[in-house]
């Protein structure tokens, strides 16, 4: 019955567009994700552009590492890869690709190199909870992977070709056509890399480290009407990693990943009132082979059906409100020796969203949300945000959330040890950033609160299997800043510098311990430069010091290190650009996962053509 009632909502906020006839331009850029626009008022957020992710060109999880506060733990360059934000685990950071949420249904979390890193106009990293817009996952941060289409820009497209050390192969072809009514575009990416790296100062031979990936990307869409626009974007991804393996004569093993996701989506602009009605399909197949080139040993299929609709209405000039009304039925089957059984569940939600602009300098933002998810209890979720730009050089953003994740698959159905009486977990937290404007520079200051609740873990039982519990309440504080500068001095020269520094204490609070895996300190900073037909970039990261067990023990910590990235370019005859890379300048041994180093000295050459 409640779950009738959300799905009733959802459909009543799409027929309400119909009713209303008030009028506006459609914008010349249409975006998948209308939402960023109205959270961008209210929030910081990390914008990386395509030639941004093009300088960490080897996987996502380089992206994000020297060009976001996150901290990525990685198993060896393009093996399994996870996030930290703010302290929090892999889990309480939510991915979502074109206003979908796409945290594995097994897992509940990313696997950062099993997702495609090119293809997306932009990527935008958000820190802080997001569930009441964004869903399950959205505590310690979320990962935004946007596309647009555009009209009225005839034809244009791009290709870039990439050679770099360890028999790695990148190439990447994106097309696009659009006039006044129709626009389409469609991109294609094929990485290979031996990865067969050694660093002898560990004594460490990445043996059987290949991997290999294939991204395809099409959208289109069509204005239908003068303030209608129905559109369709789909991905598909398929990849294998080869794990790595002590020595030559033990058993080659690998992984291969394939997913499939298609969005449809109706949207309606006008001057007060918009809707954006949405069905999407998502699908992971995983396979883990135990012996290469032999038959599988386990593996899954998660299917997702997704229909979420958007509605906004102007009451007055100054005053908002929204209402976003979803429902998913995920399915899920084990394959193989998998222990998890074939299992399904339905999911619910309806929040509303109150948005009131007081002045040009002054607004608020409050929202409300309520889960309905078949045999689990959910917790009412808030959020709150105001944000006041006090003179030219001051602006301050409070926000302050309760947030969640549902237990995923594995933790309900595993068997043995998955346990049906999960509860969700939550959090509830805060946040102030404070952001100082002067002669082109910005200085960004966040203070953050975070209280973690029902924690799930996975735990050794007296039976002799591991299970999942309620246990850990964690409490995580810290400092996320960032200065930015941004000048053009004249038609010959332009420089740009970002750089950030985190501060994280994530503390379990029945040891009063950090948790492993989460850094106090890191820096990064990425600095461009460009005279005429020349750009030059240099990136460098600090990190500090990592606990690898849950009792802060230094013998087996992690210690700090820095590792720097340098490239230089040139364009010729304005369609052309050469580039040469050379990653981790310092020749740092350095790791993210312990036992697990990632490459010393590397280099790239890379060429780009613009047609």
């Amino acid at each position: 019955m409640i779950l009738k009632k959300a799905f009733t909502l959802l459909l009543v906020s799409s027929c309400l567009t119909i009713y209303y006839s008030q009028e506006k331009n459609i914008d010349t850029v249409f975006v998948f994700d209308n939402q960023m626009k109205k959270v961008k008022l209210f929030h910081s957020l990390t914008t990386l552009s395509p030639a941004d992710i093009q300088k960490n060109s080897s996987n996502l999880s380089e992206v994000l590492r020297f060009q976001s506060p996150i901290y990525i733990k990685e198993n060896g360059r393009g093996a399994v890869s996870s996030p930290s934000f703010r302290g929090t685990t892999a889990q309480q950071t939510a991915f979502v690709w074109n206003g979908i949420n796409i945290n594995s249904q097994f897992l509940g979390q990313g696997d950062i190199n099993n997702i495609a890193v090119f293809g997306y106009d932009q990527m935008e990293i958000k820190s802080g909870g997001g569930s009441v817009i964004y869903g399950s996952g959205a505590i310690g941060g979320s990962i935004h992977l946007n596309n647009d289409l555009s009209f009225n820009q005839g034809f244009k497209g791009i290709y870039n070709s990439e050679v770099a050390s360890f028999g790695t192969y990148n190439n990447f072809l994106k097309a696009e056509y659009s006039n006044d009514k129709f626009s389409f575009k469609a991109s294609g990416n094929y990485s290979i890399s031996e990865n067969n790296y050694e660093v002898p100062e560990k004594n460490y031979i990445n043996r059987n480290g290949k991997f290999y990936n294939t991204t395809f990307n099409i959208g289109t869409a069509y204005k239908i009407a003068e303030h209608q626009t129905i559109s369709w974007q789909s991905q598909f991804y398929d990849a294998t990693q080869n794990y790595r393996i002590l020595a030559e004569n033990v058993d080659k093993t690998s992984y291969a990943a394939q997913t499939f996701r298609s969005l449809v989506a109706w949207d309606i602009n006008k001057s007060k009132v918009s809707n954006s009605l949405k069905a999407a399909y998502t699908e992971d197949n995983f396979k883990y082979f135990g012996i290469y080139n032999a038959p599988f040993t386990s593996g899954g299929i998660n299917k997702n059906y997704i229909f979420k609709n958007d509605f906004n209405y102007f009451i007055i000039p100054k005053l908002n409100i929204g209402v976003i009304g979803e429902f998913q039925q995920n399915q899920a089957e084990g394959l193989g020796t998998s222990e998890l059984r074939n299992v399904s569940r339905n999911v619910g939600s309806v929040a509303g969203l109150l948005r009131y602009f007081a002045t040009p300098n002054l607004r608020f933002e409050a929202g409300i949300r309520q889960n309905f998810i078949e045999d689990i209890s959910s917790p009412l979720l808030y959020s709150f945000s105001g944000k006041w730009k006090a003179n030219n050089w001051y602006q301050v953003n409070l926000n302050l959330s309760k947030n969640f994740r549902h237990p995923s698959f594995n933790d309900l159905y595993w068997q043995p040890g998955g346990n049906l009486n999960l509860k969700s977990e939550t959090s509830v937290q805060a946040d102030l950033n404070q952001e100082f404007s002067l002669h082109g520079f910005k200085l960004s200051i966040t203070p953050y609160y975070i209280k973690i609740d029902n924690m799930i873990r996975w735990l050794p039982t007296a039976f002799g299997y591991w299970a999942a519990f309620n246990t850990e309440k964690v409490e995580s504080y810290g400092l996320e800043s960032q200065l930015s500068y941004q000048k053009k001095f004249n038609e010959n020269h332009a420089v740009k510098l970002i750089a950030g520094y985190t501060y994280t204490k994530s503390v379990d609070l029945k040891i009063q311990k950090q948790l492993m895996y989460v850094p106090l300190h890191k820096f990064t900073s990425n600095v461009d430069y460009q005279y005429k037909f020349l750009n030059v970039f240099a990136q460098g990261m600090f990190n500090g010091l990592t606990y690898t067990t849950s009792d802060e023990s230094k013998k087996d910590a992690i210690y700090p290190y820095f590792v720097m990235n340098a490239g230089i370019s040139a364009t010729i005859l304005k369609n052309y650009t050469l580039g040469i890379k050379v990653n981790n300048i310092t020749d740092t041994v350095y790791e993210t996962t312990a036992y697990y180093p990632l490459p010393k000295r590397n280099y790239n050459i890379n060429a780009t053509i613009n047609f």
